[in-house]
């Protein structure tokens, strides 16, 4: 699954999920940009990895909540790589809370980082993705968003991950005469300490029946397939990496 001279931009890409997809996207040949709201050192460190593996890529501060920075975030991608074949929108704040202690401020943070997000960037790309007559248009969900699920004190972010679901869909199907796929990737929780995959098998986690958490390189398999050409025929659907979770 070559992906040389490709692309890519993945948000909140300086650490976590969003590391190991933009390392997984450089090793496959891609050239990667990714996106940080506020911790420069973190994506320093992770341009330097992936320099250090001979991956073209850089870093632009940008608040993907914000529609006219994500033009901005955008337009520094196509200006600087001459083009954008695959956007991956990892960003997603998550709270805590029961409904009843939610303040609107809360709620509205958590959809505009999970949700809005999603929308401002895909809208951006579309433009170029389309004189291309070639993109990937990735998400990134929750484990059981696409049933809609509930569970106690996430609402806002179950709420989010859900409509990302659907917003997915529907693009998918708006976008397919245009050569661009859309999908979702619903990862369960992914332990933030940036795990291989083999360290990742080495601990215990009965919640999944494979029995150990996911990191954030089997998450990353998935995108590079979903952004590979032998996934051109694959749109509109939604895989979940959470080793069996909630099945």
């Amino acid at each position: 699954m070559s992906l040389r001279q490709r692309a890519a931009l993945v948000s909140g890409g300086s650490r976590g999920i969003g590391k190991g997809i933009a390392m997984a996207l450089a090793q496959a040949g891609a050239r990667v940009a990714i996106s940080y709201r506020s911790n420069k050192a973190a994506a320093q460190n992770t341009l330097r990895e992936m320099q250090a593996a001979g991956a073209e890529c850089f870093a632009v501060e940008a608040d993907v909540t914000d529609a006219s920075k994500v033009q901005f975030l955008c337009d520094t991608v196509v200006e600087r790589f001459g083009r954008l074949d695959v956007l991956v929108n990892n960003v997603g704040a998550f709270n805590w809370k029961p409904v009843i202690e939610t303040t609107h401020e809360e709620w509205q943070r958590v959809l505009a980082s999970n949700l809005l997000s999603v929308f401002y960037m895909s809208k951006a790309v579309l433009s170029v993705m389309r004189r291309q007559h070639w993109g990937r248009i990735i998400n990134l969900g929750a484990v059981g968003a696409e049933r809609a699920f509930g569970q106690a004190t996430i609402s806002a972010y179950a709420a989010a991950k859900a409509a990302v679901v659907s917003f997915s869909r529907s693009l998918a199907v708006e976008e397919a005469k245009h050569g661009i796929t859309v999908n979702v990737i619903n990862p369960s929780n992914v332990d933030e300490r940036d795990l291989t995959a083999d360290e990742a098998r080495k601990i215990r986690d009965t919640r999944s029946p494979i029995g150990r958490p996911p990191s954030a390189q089997d998450v990353a398999v998935a995108v590079n397939f979903f952004a590979s050409d032998e996934a051109d025929f694959i749109t509109g659907q939604v895989l979940n990496v959470s080793g069996g979770w909630m099945l």
